[in-house]
């Protein structure tokens, strides 16, 4: 073939090619909206229109036989059928993965689980687990969601029921004070300061626990000796446990220093041991250790309750969770909250806390790190 035909020849199938792009392209962009399998269709015939346009070019420039031209027009024809039912093939195919995927974005809406169909192309299948993922991580939310609503109802109705039976009691006692049927006043004024000492205590908890839950908790760190801390809490209950008869020891308590929020590591000491005396029973010991563990510190709180149900060792952490009121033998049993305000606390210093079955009772584990993680 002459280097002029050749020319010709490739001039005229590369014009063809662009003038053919070119419209291939502006009718894609204005049937972007429409169905995928006409777009598919289009780019095949397209194709198919080039190959056209380039045989008709290389007959003209090349003077073909007609009986040959004949036989190729037969093979084009047969090419562009076989191409145009691929692609009509390719695009249903893609068209129902499509589909699927719509419906699976769908039944994500609605709240369900999907699964990938395994028949699709590796492409539609990555994009497929990750609905599978998507849908399965929402549906885990909506679970601690319901969960985190099912303890806040629980929570208003044990904080109604405490804040209720303190309340009364002062009315009883503030009435009869009133109608000056008291013969012992002193008393009655000493009982009405200790029904409010221990609302603000559930009033302080509660205004803590929403702090952990919205984030908004801010720490106040420094060097702090834990045997203070443990020492003053013990000093400061101890009419509490008196008026059980309970003992509390802190024989096994050592100077231990730890990077922390002095008032909220108090208050988590507090709490557990209000919560060691609350559940002990009469004439029985709550003990108390504070050593150091490789970069941590422990604070240990013992009492002789008898025992938690291992089903309940897991729950004794959740807001407003509690087994029953009658566990208690305080009147202000407390509204669930203390111990979720200690597992908070810790948290937030990058702490924990944990509790098992000793025997007699049960013994909670603080676990501090020395040193504030950045």
């Amino acid at each position: 073939m002459a280097l002029s035909q050749f020319l010709t020849i490739f001039g005229w199938v590369l014009g063809w090619a662009l003038a053919i792009g070119a419209i291939t392209l502006l009718l894609l962009r204005l049937l972007r909206r429409a169905s995928i399998v006409l777009q598919v269709c289009l780019v095949v015939v397209a194709t198919v229109a080039v190959l056209v346009a380039g045989m008709v070019s290389a007959s003209n420039a090349m003077y073909i036989s007609a009986q040959n031209l004949e036989i190729i027009w037969y093979i084009v024809g047969t090419a562009s059928i076989v191409a145009v039912a691929v692609a009509s093939v390719l695009g249903l195919g893609l068209a129902r993965y499509t589909t699927g995927l719509t419906n699976a974005a769908h039944r994500i809406g609605l709240g369900q689980t999907v699964s990938p169909e395994q028949s699709m192309s590796s492409e539609f299948s990555r994009l497929a687990q990750e609905l599978q993922a998507t849908s399965e991580k929402l549906e885990a939310s909506r679970q601690r969601e319901a969960a985190m609503e099912e303890a806040r109802r629980e929570l208003v109705s044990w904080v109604s029921h405490d804040l209720r039976t303190p309340l009364a009691s002062m009315k009883a006692m503030t009435e009869a004070l009133e109608d000056g049927v008291v013969t012992d006043v002193s008393d009655y004024h000493r009982k009405i300061i200790a029904q409010a000492d221990q609302m603000a205590v559930l009033v302080n908890d509660l205004l803590e626990l929403s702090k952990i839950q919205s984030g908004s908790l801010v720490l106040h760190t420094g060097p702090i000796d834990l045997y203070d801390l443990v020492s003053d809490a013990i000093a400061d209950l101890a009419p509490l446990a008196a008026a059980k008869g309970i003992t509390v020891q802190g024989d096994d308590v050592g100077s231990t220093v730890v990077d922390a929020d002095s008032a909220l590591i108090s208050r988590v000491i507090r709490n557990l041991i209000v919560n060691a005396i609350s559940y002990s029973p009469e004439r029985s010991t709550v003990r108390l250790a504070a050593s150091s563990d490789a970069g941590d510190a422990l604070i240990q709180v013992s009492d002789e309750c008898g025992g938690i149900d291992e089903a309940d060792l897991d729950r004794l952490f959740e807001m407003g969770w509690r087994k029953s009121t009658e566990r208690s033998s305080s009147a202000f049993s407390g509204a669930g909250v203390g111990l979720s305000t200690v597992a908070g606390i810790l948290a937030a210093h990058s702490g924990s806390v944990s509790v098992q079955n000793t025997g007699h009772g049960c013994r909670f584990t603080v676990r501090i790190p020395k040193a504030m993680p950045e």
